[in-house]
């Protein structure tokens, strides 16, 4: 069983590391600074700072990874430099990590929809699924289309483009999942993707 302190100090000094790499000055926050691990600025030419949380989680099948995001994690964002960086750590010592770099936004969306798509999800008998949304998780091919981009650190996330699956926009505009009522695509703000 893998130690939950040290998967979490994996993924924040390994996106740390991969942003520095990409000309950004990060520092590490303490521990119980909510919504954010790493403060970073870019070094060069304009003096972008942003916030990142950092997600990760071990994982042993691609095809079933997943984060949990709980109802801290599916509150708006205070600004538009806000950012989450998931982070997939393998067991398998030799095989690469493999990151997602999401506006906040995005995260909860994607949170709300994947939970309440679940909840009533089509042909499961009504009340058999009663978690609520602070038990929600979201697959990581949820996230596929962010693998690695991290030129959306440079864009502010009313900006970003939204890539999550089409099937999700479907579902933010439905009755049945919709979004929830504080999230900044309500009212006829949803973004086409």
């Amino acid at each position: 069983m893998a130690d939950n302190k040290q998967t979490k100090t994996i993924g924040e000094h390994l996106v740390a590391a991969e942003i520095a790499r990409r000309g950004w000055a990060p520092a590490l926050t303490r521990d119980g600074i909510e919504r954010t691990d790493i403060l970073a600025v870019h070094t060069g030419g304009e003096r972008r700072m942003v916030e990142i949380q950092v997600k990760t989680a071990r994982v042993t099948d691609w095809d079933r990874a997943n984060w949990p995001l709980g109802l801290k994690n599916q509150v708006p964002s205070a600004h538009d430099r806000e950012y989450y960086v998931f982070v997939g750590v393998p067991q398998d010592e030799d095989a690469a990590p493999r990151l997602f770099i999401v506006p906040r936004a995005h995260v909860a969306a994607a949170a709300w929809i994947s939970h309440q798509d679940w909840r009533t999800e089509e042909g499961v008998p009504a009340g058999t699924r009663n978690a609520g949304p602070e038990m929600a998780r979201v697959n990581m091919w949820v996230f596929e289309n962010y693998e690695n981009r991290w030129d959306l650190l440079f864009q502010d996330e009313t900006d970003a483009d939204v890539l999550l699956p089409p099937r999700y926009r479907d579902l933010a505009a439905g009755e049945r999942v919709g979004l929830p009522a504080d999230h900044r695509w309500q009212e006829g703000n949803l973004p086409n993707w």
